[in-house]
């Protein structure tokens, strides 16, 4: 079945549009666009669909399928009488996002946070005599506790972040605009 010229523009179009935002994200361009092919289109596609459809490597599609299939953003299937595997997108937009947020923290917050720890343990070594070593102490854990705030943040509100609780999810913005308003005029005025 043929179909319509829009739909296809509107397809490469999103396919771009979500392997350039994930790029800003720090994820895979070509994981993204598999992903946002496979969200867009109704039907599941195979691996020779998608290669031909994005102009991918079978090594690069079939690598970015695995750790898709990792994340859980997409799921394999099959069709009767037929050996090939087909693929289709996670379509709830806020697991989506979720996933994405939970798998940022763990490849990129969690190591620095080790990193830092590292780094504090070398100033110890040092025997922190020096007031430019306690003081450079003290900021990078100020940073850590940070990071681990913003992981203990996260992680805690990653399981209500779903249509179920937008409700709930746009009082909760309506508070803080609204503290950050009157704090905003306290301190104006």
């Amino acid at each position: 079945m043929e179909r319509n010229p829009a739909y296809n523009e509107a397809l490469d179009q999103f396919v771009k549009l979500w392997g350039d935002m994930a790029s800003a994200w720090g994820i895979n361009k070509t994981m993204s666009q598999i992903h946002a092919l496979l969200y867009a289109e109704s039907n599941p596609l195979d691996t020779d669909s998608i290669m031909d459809k994005l102009d991918i490597s079978r090594g690069n599609a079939n690598m970015n399928l695995h750790r898709l299939l990792e994340w859980e953003l997409i799921h394999k299937t099959h069709k009767p009488n037929d050996r090939k595997d087909y693929y289709s997108a996670e379509t709830d937009v806020w697991k989506i996002v979720s996933t994405i947020i939970k798998e940022r923290q763990q490849r990129e917050i969690a190591p620095i946070r080790v990193e830092l720890k590292e780094c504090i343990k070398t100033l110890e070594a040092g025997g922190l005599n020096d007031e430019e070593s306690r003081a450079f102490k003290e900021r990078i854990e100020n940073y850590n506790e940070f990071l681990e705030m913003f992981e203990r943040f996260t992680d805690a509100l990653l399981p209500y972040i779903n249509k179920k609780n937008l409700g709930f999810l746009k009082q909760l913005i309506k508070l803080v605009e609204v503290k950050e308003s009157l704090t905003g005029k306290k301190k104006n005025d």
